[in-house]
């Protein structure tokens, strides 16, 4: 089992949460739970949190604390990522597999219907799931994203190249750091900028020491271009079938700035309600997190 230890520094990392495994058929997930406060309802269903790309599960160390509030809050690593175990040799991270961990996940650990959150690569997941198992879904919350990278049918032939390319050729050394705050500082100038204090919340849990310093845990596969990506239309067809309330939260320096762009997606979903806030794309996480986690906390414990 990879990363199946937790260090002592990993656990208190986490503040106030519990550090969680969760054995699946063909890997084990790692995350972070933050157990409801005493006075939360026990029929209160428990929030599921998915982060973005190359992120891990402390994406939501800011928010989750504010949710436990009103809910049983779990944050789950997803495969390749933080403390999760990586896929296979021979496999790849297909976004419809994301799908089915979560499937897998939510079958064999929790009692149904649970509320969904989503950052980004998590709230694409998220909303895919939702579409194809509406009845495992109370409610669904997405954070700056709505629905997968779309590309016309006529880039698959190559798209399908270039991905069979770099899984045969593999992944190059990952680049090694002398200190986890030259990992950071890296991180927080990567596509999707952090601040230093955000880039280092997230970057500990995605490394492993050694004996020059530090590497990236994360499964260097991560970043291999997909061999298959959906169509615009096909797209359209899982927003259709998203029935359950939703909630997006939408950062106004985010990946959703352009809403005129967006607002054709934004429409398939009857049941969508918007949020937009002042700030970038980890909203969540940088800067002042109180209006998110107050929209989130509404949405979740409003039974309307």
């Amino acid at each position: 089992m990879n990363n199946a230890v937790v260090s002592e520094a990993e656990r208190t990392s986490v503040l106030d949460g519990q550090e969680m495994r969760w054995p699946l058929r063909h890997l084990t997930l790692a995350g972070v739970n933050w157990p409801a406060k005493e006075d939360v309802p026990t029929s209160q269903p428990p929030a599921v949190l998915l982060h973005g790309w190359l992120d891990n599960c402390l994406s939501f160390a800011r928010l989750a604390p504010r949710l436990q509030q009103s809910a049983n809050v779990y944050a789950v690593d997803m495969a390749g990522h933080g403390l999760s175990e990586h896929r296979p040799p021979g496999q790849g991270y297909l976004l419809a597999d994301y799908v089915s961990d979560l499937a897998e996940l939510i079958d064999s650990a929790f009692e149904t219907p649970v509320d969904l959150v989503g950052h980004s690569l998590g709230g694409i997941v998220t909303m895919m799931y939702a579409a194809a198992f509406p009845e495992k879904v109370r409610k669904l919350v997405v954070i700056d994203s709505f629905g997968p990278i779309a590309k016309p049918p006529k880039d698959a032939v190559s798209q399908l190249r270039r991905g069979i390319l770099k899984r045969l050729s593999g992944s190059s050394q990952g680049a090694r750091y002398p200190t986890v705050e030259n990992a950071a500082s890296i991180r927080a100038g990567g596509l999707s900028p952090l601040s230093d204090t955000a880039a280092m919340t997230l970057v500990p849990r995605n490394l492993r020491q050694n004996p020059s310093g530090f590497e990236w845990r994360t499964d260097p596969r991560l970043r291999h271009p997909s061999l298959m990506m959906f169509s615009e239309e096909q797209v359209l067809a899982f927003l259709d079938a998203v029935t359950t309330d939703t909630l997006l939260i939408r950062a106004t320096q985010g990946l959703l700035s352009d809403l005129k762009r967006w607002q054709p997606r934004l429409d398939r979903v009857d049941s969508l309600k918007t949020v937009s806030i002042d700030g970038s794309h980890h909203c969540h996480l940088e800067g002042d997190i109180a209006p998110v986690a107050d929209a989130i906390r509404e949405f979740l414990t409003d039974d309307k």
